[in-house]
């Protein structure tokens, strides 16, 4: 962003808040449900005699995995409210908005293209690792 000054520097601007939490809950549950599931195929190979003969394994097996069915809901939840805080921080007009340089009266800044969240919206529903591609707002003219 122009600070629109006889230096002609620029400023670096940083989104307020932290949107970090509902992806870190998602990631955290899928490294425990990664732990749970090595562990419980030891117990299925190595110790069958074990989880037949007592009736406790499967009982204690089945909630925990109800519990995590439950979870993984919350956390895809979470996912979705974290990604819809980003779209709305990240939104061109609310960039703009956020600038100093275009709050003067002879500024004239434009919000330019909305960017595209089509990657983001497909990771709430099957997470990937890639990220959609962003246009931030520029400032069109600084007042001479």
């Amino acid at each position: 962003m122009p600070l629109c000054d006889e230096e002609s520097s620029s400023k670096t601007m940083h989104l307020m808040g932290d949107f970090s939490a509902p992806a870190e809950f998602f990631v955290t549950l899928g490294i425990f449900s990664f732990f749970y599931t090595m562990a419980a195929l030891v117990i299925y190979l190595r110790f069958h005699n074990l989880y037949t003969e007592n009736k406790r394994f499967p009982l204690v097996d089945f909630c925990v995995t109800v519990s995590f069915t439950f979870f993984w809901l919350v956390a895809a939840a979470a996912w979705g409210k974290g990604l819809t805080d980003v779209k709305g921080a990240t939104r061109p007009s609310s960039l703009t908005a956020a600038m100093s340089v275009c709050h003067g009266e002879e500024a004239v800044c434009s919000a330019g293209a909305t960017p595209s969240m089509g990657l983001a919206n497909i990771s709430v529903v099957r997470p990937v690792a890639t990220a959609g591609s962003s246009t931030s707002p520029a400032a069109q003219a600084c007042p001479s």
